[in-house]
């Protein structure tokens, strides 16, 4: 880049009238042709300019279609290097102006890493509302590119909370408002992050249950293939928080899917005294209609090898080739109907454990408040 007079016309601050630059695209398209994108000299000559400077040339960079690349390298120097003398206000103003003018560039040529280094440094700068919003919009739209280690920012002091839950569930909204539910590869990558964020957070004795069970609730059910893992993350938070009422322990509760459970995970929960009794029944109920589900598919392939038997008897003189093909296909089948077979019995066998325990931590329950209540005929 080769410096020349490029000042907006009828600007009459001290600041604007040395703003000097312009493109030289040659020396641009060297530094791609090198292979790599250094911090061009004007880095240093620009950034001793104020915010309202570096805003009108930014902007005028944007125009004259610069690499954003090189135009976000530019605003983090600035933030980095170019307010190391000035005072809290002006350091508050030009975060503002950076976080505006990132709003503009294309998403790529700005890291998430480098965001939360923003939001870090302007913890104690009062950002206007809508300045940290506009930071917390673009972080949110691309939480599936972000780690753990970055959501476990500290809570503000005086919260009673270790980590600031509020934040990332503004994240997650965020996301599921810029499309991110509609990808569904994003959103399931979404799901697995938050399946580690939950159990770091769920052990913190100030975390309030309304805003753990926000955080738990924050995703659709898509996100998830298994609820186990939200399971587990519940049950440490119940563990840690055991004087919650029942109707706050089921609030919570709402965020798990019980169809999703592992048959395991059904089992623990059946046996867990943390949990409401009504979490374990819904739980042995979803189990009970896995083990239909299952029954009837074992009916349907059983049927079905049954006709493709009629079938190949019918057949054998055809082809030989052809009746050895059925053969495979019907030793196939058989394994699966074995297969089957052996799982159905074994859910049987859990889901008669299930509800003889449930019974009697439910008869426990009941009697405790002056009433009984017969369980539902779970299994046959």
């Amino acid at each position: 880049m080769t410096p020349a007079d490029a000042s907006p016309p009828g600007s009459s601050s001290p600041d604007s009238s040395g703003l000097r630059f312009s493109f030289d695209t040659r020396s641009t398209t060297s530094a791609k042709i090198n292979g790599h994108h250094h911090r061009t000299w004007w880095f240093e000559d620009l950034a001793r300019f104020g915010p309202e400077t570096i805003e009108k040339g930014a902007r005028i960079m944007v125009l004259r279609k610069l690499d954003h690349v090189t135009i976000s390298r530019f605003l983090f120097y600035y933030l980095k290097a170019g307010l190391a003398n000035a005072g809290p206000e002006e350091r508050r103003r030009a975060t503002e102006t950076v976080v505006g003018l990132l709003c503009t560039l294309d998403r790529g040529s700005v890291s998430c890493r480098s965001l939360f280094w923003i939001l870090r440094v302007s913890s104690s700068q009062n950002l206007s509302k809508c300045c940290r919003s506009r930071l917390e919009s673009m972080i949110g739209v691309r939480i599936d590119e972000v780690t753990l280690d970055s959501l476990l920012v500290p809570a503000q002091p005086g919260t009673g909370s270790l980590y600031d839950v509020d934040l990332v569930t503004r994240f997650l909204r965020s996301f599921l408002g810029g499309g991110g539910r509609e990808v569904v590869p994003r959103l399931r990558k979404v799901g697995s992050l938050m399946d580690q964020y939950l159990p770091e957070v769920a052990p913190d004795s100030g975390l309030k249950p309304a805003k753990f069970a926000a955080l738990a609730t924050a995703l659709p059910d898509a996100a998830r293939d298994s609820h186990d893992e939200m399971y587990r993350a519940i049950d440490m938070y119940l563990e840690v928080h055991a004087r919650l009422s029942e109707e706050e322990k089921m609030k919570i509760c709402r965020a798990i899917n019980y169809e999703k459970l592992s048959v395991e995970s059904c089992r623990h929960l059946a046996q867990n005294r943390k949990f409401p009794s009504r979490t374990a029944i819904q739980a042995l109920v979803s189990q009970q209609s896995k083990l239909r589900s299952l029954l009837k598919e074992g009916n349907s392939l059983r049927s079905s090898g049954c006709r493709e038997g009629r079938a190949d008897r019918g057949e054998q003189m055809v082809l030989y080739a052809k009746k050895a093909d059925l053969s495979v296909e019907n030793e196939k089948l058989r394994a699966n109907l074995r297969g089957m077979q052996w799982r159905v019995t074994e859910l049987e066998k859990v889901c008669r454990s299930m509800q003889s325990q449930m019974s009697r931590v439910t008869k426990r329950k009941v009697a405790s408040h002056g009433g009984s209540r017969s369980l539902p005929k779970l299994c046959s």
